[in-house]
């Protein structure tokens, strides 16, 4: 063997160690990932005895959409668990009315709907609604739009309920990024 190729297997050892140092280092980090999303409890909700359609904050959701969107503020709360959570409402120019109880956590891009309301008296509940990914297209638009109009800063929430109102009325050219 050359002197050459002899230096080159001295140093073998030093790389073997920072590779393997480095692969621990990762299976460590991804341990920890997965044991901090596996801790993560989410809190009771309990849906909102009302909401009030008459001082909405509105937000836009599609410059084409017939619907007009909003969220009752005082519905607006920043849970313990992670969750921002509101009432939203789209009606149609025609008067109609949906609402529905929302929540979206900003840490994992991802929203739920925990009631929709009946248009008489009382929410309406699923099995069926779990946690889905936020998205500009289809059901989770009008909360993709929200958590880019002011509820998140990224991946964190954007401060208190407070906070995130006026987030929201100022829109989205608001937030920096």
């Amino acid at each position: 063997m050359t002197s050459v190729a002899l230096r080159g297997l001295r140093h073998l050892p030093v790389a073997a160690f920072l590779f393997s140092s480095l692969l621990v280092g990762a299976a460590a980090h991804a341990q920890y990932r997965d044991a901090e999303e596996k801790t993560w409890t989410e809190a009771e909700a309990p849906l909102p005895a009302s909401f009030n359609t008459d001082n909405l904050q509105p937000f836009d959701v599609s410059v084409n959409s017939a619907l007009r969107y909003g969220i009752d503020p005082a519905t607006l709360s920043v849970g313990t668990d992670g969750v921002v959570r509101y009432v939203l409402v789209a009606r149609s120019s025609s008067g109609a009315l949906n609402a529905l109880y929302q929540g979206v956590r900003c840490e994992t891009a991802e929203y739920k709907t925990y009631g929709r309301w009946d248009n008489q008296s009382s929410w309406n509940t699923s099995d069926k609604d779990g946690w889905r990914p936020l998205s500009f297209s289809g059901p989770s638009r009008p909360a993709m739009m929200l958590a880019q109009g002011g509820i998140c800063d990224g991946r964190t929430i954007n401060g208190s309920a407070q906070k995130i109102l006026t987030a929201l009325k100022k829109g989205p050219s608001s937030q920096q990024h």
